[in-house]
């Protein structure tokens, strides 16, 4: 049974309360947070949970405010925040192309901003930060030509995710061409790129997704009432008072900075930005795309996958990407399952 509360501000303005959603967001986010607190705590030099907690508020030793505060926590930061972006940017194209398949992964995103950070890897031997730009450039460059080739009148759902997938098809294949013009030892760098991983990530990389999801974020949510019109079609979106097309461009290039940054920041993690909206639609069982949600569910399945491949396999060993990839496998060929079961494709 849902329950909705009605709380009226000292305004006299009316919000109505989906009880079950907020308590499904906090706990996500405590998930997420705890997640955190033990992933720093992982690591060759183990950390009791609350030893990290002291450190954070500054009350450990020398030696703990160091591993604690300049190795680790930048990592699991910017895990954190990808997380949230990939989640964040996943929920706006699936409700934007009204289709659970709709997500970067699907799309070529992904693959845009990895042929970036190839091109300056392979034919410009680029630094990191270099690499972190080209990755950038890339995603945004294959949105916007996702958005030109799918515009017909405006955006409509299976349009968008057919030529995202022949898009994507087409950056995939680009990729592999760079690769075979690298050298050996471009070719070594552009793997651990190309698989997702958070090793070695500092304050460098924090910053910049903290000051993109600082403004982002918040023009999003504040966007999501008419986003969730918008599922009702564009003819009901429009007798409500909600201006489609600018809202449709406004969210998908959101979408797209989030996703480009989130993958210029770790590379290219795989599923989370499919499996995340879904889960958190599935936990909250609310209509619409559950951004908030979906933005906690991101954040939370990244840094518990990142710790199940260090408790696993040792600190950095595995690539997150790696876990991500073989868990988002499996729930994309579940999902493709249940959708064929219930007569969808």
């Amino acid at each position: 049974m849902r329950t909705n509360r009605a709380l009226r501000t000292p305004g006299g303005l009316s919000v109505r309360l989906d009880v079950r959603a907020t308590v499904v967001v906090a706990l996500i986010l405590l998930a997420a947070l705890t997640a955190s607190v033990v992933l720093i705590g992982t690591g060759d030099f183990p950390i009791p949970a609350g030893d990290v907690l002291k450190t954070l508020l500054g009350n450990g030793n020398a030696g703990q405010e160091f591993i604690v505060n300049e190795l680790r926590l930048p990592r699991v930061l910017v895990g954190l925040l990808v997380g949230a972006s990939l989640g964040l940017g996943g929920a706006l194209f699936q409700a934007v192309s009204r289709n659970p398949l709709g997500s970067p992964d699907v799309l070529g995103l992904s693959q845009g901003a990895t042929a970036g950070a190839l091109t300056m890897i392979v034919l410009f031997s680029g630094s990191a930060t270099q690499i972190t730009l080209g990755a950038l450039v890339g995603g945004l460059v294959t949105g916007l030509a996702i958005y030109l080739l799918a515009w017909k009148q405006g955006v409509h759902g299976y349009r968008l995710v057919l030529v995202g997938i022949g898009v994507s098809a087409i950056v995939t294949a680009v990729n592999g061409y760079l690769l075979t013009r690298s050298t050996l030892t471009e070719a070594a760098q552009a793997v651990v790129w190309m698989t997702g991983s958070l090793s070695g990530r500092d304050w460098t990389q924090v910053w910049p997704l903290l000051w993109l999801c600082a403004v982002l974020v918040p023009l999003v949510l504040a966007n999501g009432r008419g986003l969730r019109m918008m599922e009702m079609g564009d003819d009901v979106s429009h007798a409500l008072g909600v201006r489609v097309e600018r809202v449709r461009l406004l969210l998908l290039v959101a979408a797209v900075l989030l996703t480009a940054a989130a993958t210029a920041a770790a590379g290219p993690v795989s599923f989370v930005a499919l499996t995340a909206p879904q889960l958190a639609r599935r936990l909250t069982r609310s209509p619409g795309p559950n951004l908030l949600a979906s933005l906690c569910m991101g954040a939370a399945l990244l840094v518990t996958a990142d710790w199940v491949s260090q408790k696993v396999f040792g600190a950095d060993q595995l690539p997150v990407g790696v876990v991500t990839g073989v868990l988002g496998g499996v729930y994309l060929l579940w999902l493709l399952v249940t959708e064929r079961r219930a007569g969808r494709i």
